[in-house]
């Protein structure tokens, strides 16, 4: 089947950056009017023009700086609280001094918290700290002395900066554990996928030709035997793992990407179930099934068709050729049941826990692993001298799941 490689982002702090451009612009025009309403108490007035003009014309051409951290360079922050700190440093030069001594609001007024907001939405708390002290230091020459109304203005600015620093940070390291927890998943649900596919077919393979190498002697049991070192061999690879997971995520100025390969849409349209299992009755396995259509989702069927083969293939490997065996098709309202049962030997406690620890996950992938998956599930039962039954339940408004984990 086809694939596609799609790529998500996740950012955290992007929405910091798209709130902090409108904070610059609302509190350029709050600055402005304050500067408007007090025209007359300015000794020198024309400073203010001056100075108003140029920060207008700054916000409004550096907008694109603040759209993301990729942007907002180190020298644009650094030009940013220049601009800032000059501002409140000509205060005194353009108002008048009982207006400054009373408390008075600096010629950029809030929107110097802009620019040390910048610094930690960027930076994280350290470049929020440094940039918070820089306009600290300016207030108290702008002001002459430590009022406190200037402490109280700087110490607010100060903890609110840093505080949004810290969550940048934190924010930034939850993205990373999440990009990476997103990795592993489909990491491992790859690997189970190739496991299955693996069991299905080159497994079953190297294993019979073992087996009649066995019996062949000759040539054909030296091919037969290096046949089962391949087995055992490739069994080993499978449970412990195939693909490696480092493959996936990287950091990125404007989030963490995550690299998910998709299948391409499945068919339109629900399969019956009993075309596909059609194929396994035969002199010695038995199918019953409903008179009307089994419908279900094209991965769904496919995958639980699978399941059924591969319990076939248990009973012929571990209960003998001539074992009998019978699939029941229950059509429930809210879901199908998948019987497959057999008349062999059973399979002694604890030895499924044997196999899979051996590297043998015929019913740990192959069966299980797949109804899992699908948001079903795979009960065993057997009983010594009794035979074997595996039942599969899947939900009728099943879809692929491992859809569904690559997009979140």
């Amino acid at each position: 089947m086809a694939k596609r490689e799609r790529v998500m982002r996740m950012s955290v702090e992007q929405p910091l950056w798209r709130a902090l451009t409108g904070y610059r612009v609302l509190t350029m025009l709050y600055a402005v009017g304050l500067f408007a309403t007090a025209y007359d108490e300015f000794t020198r007035p024309w400073v203010a023009v001056v100075y108003y003009a140029v920060l207008c014309a700054w916000t409004l051409a550096t907008l694109p700086r603040v759209a993301n951290a990729a942007r907002c360079t180190k020298r644009f922050l650094a030009a940013d609280l220049t601009i800032a700190v000059t501002g409140i440093l000509l205060t005194p030069v353009a108002d008048a001094h009982e207006r400054v001594q009373a408390g008075g609001p600096t010629l950029p007024s809030i929107w110097t918290a802009g620019a040390v907001l910048a610094f930690a939405i960027k930076g994280g708390w350290r470049w929020a700290g440094l940039a918070s002290g820089l306009v600290a230091v300016a207030n108290l020459v702008e002001r002459g002395s430590p009022a406190r109304d200037t402490v109280h203005n700087v110490i607010l600015v100060c903890i609110a900066s840093i505080a949004i620093g810290y969550v940048v940070e934190v924010a930034r390291a939850s993205e990373r554990t999440l990009a990476r927890a997103l990795e592993i998943e489909a990491a491992t649900r790859e690997r189970e996928r190739l496991a299955r596919d693996i069991h299905d077919s080159v497994l079953q393979v190297l294993a019979m030709v073992q087996r009649r190498g066995a019996v062949l002697g000759g040539e054909a049991a030296e091919l037969g035997r290096m046949a089962g070192e391949q087995e055992v061999a490739l069994r080993t690879l499978v449970s412990g793992g195939l693909v490696p997971v480092s493959r996936v995520s990287e950091d990125a100025a404007e989030g963490a990407l995550v690299r998910a390969v998709d299948e391409e849409p499945e068919p339109s349209g629900p399969v019956d179930l009993r075309t596909l299992l059609a194929p396994y009755a035969g002199a010695r396995v038995s199918l019953a099934e409903p008179g009307a259509p089994v419908p279900l989702a094209p991965a769904a069927a496919r995958e639980v068709a699978a399941a059924v083969g591969a319990a076939l293939d248990n009973v012929r490997r571990h209960a003998g050729q001539d074992a009998r065996a019978w699939i029941l098709v229950e059509d429930e309202p809210d879901e199908v049941i998948v019987t497959v049962r057999d008349d062999g030997p059973g399979i002694p406690v604890g030895r499924l826990d044997q196999a899979e620890g051996e590297g043998r996950l015929g019913v740990a992938l192959s069966i299980r692993g797949r109804l899992r998956d699908l948001g079903g599930s795979a009960e065993l039962i057997s009983v010594p001298g009794q035979g074997t039954e595996v039942e599969l339940k899947v939900p009728k408004d099943v879809t692929d799941t491992r859809g569904k984990a690559e997009q979140r």
